[in-house]
């Protein structure tokens, strides 16, 4: 059971299975509850939480006693740790924008709970796992990192049929099309993935920076270098104390003034 007690207002929900005790996470701040439950057993959940029935009536009751019913054993209980924050994000008060960092956080988490349904229905046929967006990225991670790049791209393809409001799954792709030189589709991706990536927050910075080089590496491979510095900018504007940011920048600022090296392929 999730239980949560933010005064006034008190929450309970009997989740449907069980989840991994350890692994979970819960954090409030800003009116906001954010809760990280990964599942014990990873498979689809035919609801959220269990459904409770009423009680019996009185007559029901009485009448009840005279029949014998089996119930499954009590579910075993555990404890999550929650640690309480002013806020969510580490923002300075006096440099915050909380109406940009709630409406990310609101968008994340309206983003979790997209999925295209119809179409998993169409891929019954597929494990409970093959069908979640999350366990695809996940293989298509792995596959990037083995050299697979192709590999990755298909498990990130379902995942972004299953689920096309995650900026993670567009912006991995992205890194793929640049390995196998699609470099029109990581350009493609990657301002998808900027797009998704938005109100600009602390939270979602490092994202953005990965996606700006990503598209700027495309251009650069493009022969763009103009475009291609436009993005090493943006992502040195989020990370300033990036020295390899700083001298990639530079060396596209000498291609364009008719120097001839560029960046290398950074994904």
């Amino acid at each position: 059971m999730v239980q949560i007690h933010f005064p006034p207002f008190l929450f309970e929900a009997f989740l449907f299975a069980t989840v991994d005790e350890a692994r979970s996470s819960a954090k409030m701040g800003n009116g906001v509850a954010v809760i990280t439950l990964p599942k014990k057993i990873p498979r689809l959940w035919d609801d959220l939480v269990m459904s409770i029935t009423p009680g019996p009536t009185t007559s029901s009751r009485t009448s009840s006693k005279k029949e014998q019913v089996d119930l499954p054993a009590p579910r075993s209980s555990g404890k999550i740790q929650i640690k309480f924050t002013p806020r969510v994000f580490p923002t300075a008060l006096r440099e915050s924008r909380v109406q940009e960092e709630e409406e990310w956080l609101s968008k994340q988490a309206e983003a979790r709970r997209a999925g295209n349904e119809e179409l998993a229905a169409e891929l019954k046929d597929l494990k409970d796992e093959e069908r979640n967006p999350e366990w695809l990225k996940d293989k298509g991670d792995k596959y990037f990192a083995t050299g697979n790049y192709q590999g990755a791209v298909n498990a990130y393809n379902l995942a972004i049929r299953l689920n096309s409001k995650i900026p993670a799954f567009y912006s991995n792709r992205a890194a793929c099309h640049l390995k196998l030189r699609n470099l029109h589709k990581a350009v493609e991706d990657t301002s998808r993935a900027l797009d998704l990536l938005t109100p600009p927050v602390p939270d979602n910075a490092p994202a953005r920076a990965r996606a700006h080089v990503r598209r700027g590496t495309a251009f650069c491979e493009l022969e763009l270098y103009t475009e291609g510095l436009q993005d090493y900018l943006a992502a040195l504007k989020i990370d300033p104390q990036n020295k390899v940011l700083e001298e990639d920048a530079n060396r596209i600022r000498q291609t364009i003034q008719g120097g001839t090296t560029v960046p290398e392929n950074k994904c």
